[in-house]
């Protein structure tokens, strides 16, 4: 999801979202059904739920195997469940801030929720996964990718979503979340051109909200959407992060990342597969890091250092990519 530090250190077509009629920058606006998939699952589009018995009720994000440090990836996922969820009634700074001093977080955190705290009566929210945008000795960064649900008007769910950049630094008895920076896709553009739209319609190619928002936005690079499209016609796969929601700079340095200026994605899940689990089938995470050099990545980064390469450097690996697969393209 980041680009190489210097430091030594598929699923389903996710709900393709038209503009929210609201102050978010979130994507979409679909009406789900009552189920709620879990944390790991990308839904299908649904149909209109009828009333507000319908909300959905996300399970609360946990780690699974393979994850390292889990408990900083779950103290920034709380947090973001606490100022994006609410119960009838329970909307506003005020009451986000009480929730969030409740985990013993600093209440203050819920003044910077952006998109997450629209004025509805009640809102859900769901961790699709929580990646690191940068894992060091002393800080972090964890990418929360999330689907929000606002109640409408007529009290029915209404989806959106947005990726959390969770700032925290090493503390006792854990670690402290310091600050949020949601995501700010942009306006859609007026046409949306090809690749995009392939990608788009690609249901092999699995988006979280703000990444659809991204490719509507026309900012992501023909070179990342051509790259998404040539592995999927290999693997089915999920994208946690394109542009939005990401470090502006490669965590601990000064160098400009690839993925604000659309010319990088992540990979968190391959053919149903975390890329963090360890249980995944042997080679699959290294065929999918070498489809993606294939593909034109200069950068490949992921859990294992490969071999080989068009150049020294094309594949790196490091803590921060112990959980993903990270595709950079030149302009």
């Amino acid at each position: 999801m980041t680009d190489p530090s210097p430091l030594p250190p598929p699923g389903r077509r996710t709900v393709l979202l038209a503009g929210l009629g609201c102050a978010l920058t979130a994507c979409s606006t679909t009406r789900p059904s009552a189920s709620s998939p879990s944390p790991a699952s990308s839904p299908s589009p649904s149909p209109a739920a009828p009333s507000s018995a319908a909300f959905p009720a996300p399970a609360a994000w946990q780690p699974g195997p393979g994850e390292l440090q889990p408990d900083v990836k779950l103290r920034a996922v709380q947090v973001v469940e606490a100022i994006g969820g609410w119960p009838p009634g329970g909307q506003g700074v005020a009451a986000a801030r009480t929730r969030v001093a409740a985990l013993g977080a600093d209440p203050g955190l819920a003044d910077q929720g952006g998109p997450l705290l629209a004025d509805a009566p009640r809102a859900a929210l769901e961790v699709v996964y929580a990646q690191y945008g940068g894992l060091l000795a002393d800080s972090a960064s964890v990418l929360v990718v999330c689907r929000q649900w606002l109640a409408g008007p007529d009290g029915a769910p209404v989806s959106t979503g947005s990726t959390v950049d969770v700032r925290l630094s090493s503390a006792e008895p854990r670690w402290r979340v310091t600050s949020l920076h949601p995501s700010d896709p942009g306006q859609a553009a007026a046409t949306t051109a090809d690749p995009a739209l392939r990608v788009l319609a690609q249901p092999r190619i699995a988006l979280p909200p703000a990444a659809v928002a991204d490719v509507r936005s026309g900012q992501v690079h023909s070179a990342a959407l051509e790259a998404m499209l040539a592995l999927a016609g290999a693997y089915a796969f999920e994208v946690s992060v394109l542009r939005s929601g990401h470090p502006l700079l490669v965590f601990g340095t000064d160098r400009p990342s690839d993925h604000p200026r659309g010319l990088a994605f992540d990979t968190w899940r391959i053919e149903g597969h975390p890329v963090v689990d360890p249980a995944a089938p042997a080679g699959l995470v290294e065929s999918f890091m070498r489809a993606a050099a294939a593909a034109g990545s200069y950068n490949v980064g992921g859990p294992r250092l490969l071999s080989g390469g068009r150049t020294a450097n094309q594949f790196f690996s490091d803590p921060t990519h112990h959980d993903h697969v990270h595709a950079g393209f030149r302009d």
